[in-house]
């Protein structure tokens, strides 16, 4: 078992997903509340990592944070080093390509809250800021947790984009998906076997938990 790679990916599970609450809470508030009809584009963009090949992403964001764009070089002149290939270029790519399984199941929640509170908190003079940290968000805290879980297990499995971006680096972009493409590559069956039954053990406990929550409220 590589432990530095377990570590390594859980810190940045637990990272991405942090982030991915911070953006998608107000991000999926204004989706369902907002009346632009450009809301459906950027819904859209939200959902486009969905269908968008892992490999393909991870290939755009290389070319992107690398030092042939202007974007890749300003960072790398703020930093002192590009993003690419090191673990806060993964955190980036993690949580662009996460970022659906964080969105929708908050969509979802906030769309189900009655709209008639929605109208009476804003007849209150309630703020659109206090409308959602004051009502949706309790509401849909099942819906929060939901997201929660399913982004951090989204980005402990997550492998194109990794592998594009951040290559195969021991303690800085090396994560147990890359940790078993390359036992089975190097024909390691027996610690490929031991890393994919830890990766799918902590999916399904994961996955467990949240069912069973739910199963707990209907009851």
């Amino acid at each position: 078992m590589d432990w530095q790679a377990f570590a390594l990916t859980l810190r940045l599970a637990t990272t991405t997903t942090a982030i991915l609450l911070v953006v998608a809470v107000p991000l999926a508030a204004l989706l369902v509340l907002g009346r632009s009809r450009w809301l459906a584009l950027l819904e859209a963009l939200a959902a486009l990592p969905l269908v968008l090949p892992p490999t393909v992403l991870g290939f755009f964001l290389l070319v992107m944070l690398g030092p042939r764009t202007a974007i890749g070089r300003g960072i790398t002149a703020l930093l002192g080093h590009p993003l690419a290939f090191s673990f806060t270029g993964l955190v980036v790519g993690s949580v662009i390509y996460s970022l659906p399984f964080a969105v929708q199941p908050l969509v979802a929640g906030f769309a189900a809250v009655g709209p008639e509170l929605v109208d009476a908190a804003r007849l209150l003079g309630a703020s659109s800021t206090r409308v959602v940290f004051s009502l949706l968000v309790p509401l849909a805290r099942r819906s929060l947790i939901t997201a929660a879980v399913l982004s951090f297990l989204h980005t402990v499995g997550e492998f194109g984009v990794v592998l594009m971006l951040g290559g195969d680096i021991p303690g800085a972009t090396r994560t147990l998906s890359i940790v078993l493409y390359n036992q089975v590559e190097n024909f390691d069956y027996a610690s490929a076997n031991n890393t994919a039954a830890i990766l799918l053990a902590l999916s399904v406990t994961a996955l467990a938990a949240i069912y069973y929550m739910r199963g707990g409220r209907r009851a």
